[in-house]
């Protein structure tokens, strides 16, 4: 009998190791910058060895804080305090992107920008939305979240979820939409 109690009582210890947060290693950035500015220039031609040539803004990026994680084998850059990207077309004009918090994957070259983010084009036109994906190999914005346009040229406000756009609206595929939009009387002829 008192063998049955010893095997019962052995056969209830707990000999699970506990390592922690399950062995979870802890990753930290391999860097960190304050007050972060970003210039990305591109030439408008091939450059010669000697050349200085003439060069423009594509985009600049700014950050209170932006932490580097491209020591991991899928290369991140976070900015957890908030990003602004001002970029350019190729006529120069200016149109900015707003975000509380962003991520940029440094292989395949996307830019996840949540929080409250705000669109703003050099024409006028507002996307509003809790969260957007920019690719910039492929000039491509979407979202599959819920978001807001505004275009005072054309005076109409679109609500909806889900769209994917390319950089300077010029198509443009809403996927569940609503809005209003403003639509001018016609003056009826006195003869």
């Amino acid at each position: 009998m008192a063998f049955a109690v010893a095997m019962c009582i052995l056969a209830c210890e707990d000999r699970y190791k506990r390592v922690g947060n399950e062995a979870a290693d802890p990753i930290y950035p391999q860097g960190v910058s304050r007050d972060f500015s970003l210039t990305y220039t591109e030439t408008r031609q091939d450059l010669s060895s000697e050349d200085s040539s003439d060069t423009r803004v594509i985009a600049v990026l700014r950050s209170p804080l932006s932490e580097d994680f491209t020591n991991l084998e899928f290369q991140y850059r976070t900015f957890p305090d908030g990003l602004r990207v001002e970029y350019f077309d190729d006529q120069g004009r200016l149109s900015t992107i707003e975000a509380d918090y962003a991520i940029i994957y440094a292989q395949t070259n996307i830019y996840d920008l949540q929080g409250h983010v705000v669109l703003e084009t050099h024409d006028g036109k507002r996307l509003v939305a809790d969260q957007l994906f920019w690719d910039r190999n492929n000039d491509w914005i979407f979202t599959e979240g819920r978001f807001t346009l505004t275009n005072p040229e054309e005076g109409t406000l679109l609500n909806g979820t889900g769209m994917d756009f390319n950089r300077d609206f010029t198509y443009f595929n809403a996927h569940q939409t609503g809005g209003q939009m403003e639509v001018p009387e016609e003056e009826e002829d006195p003869s």
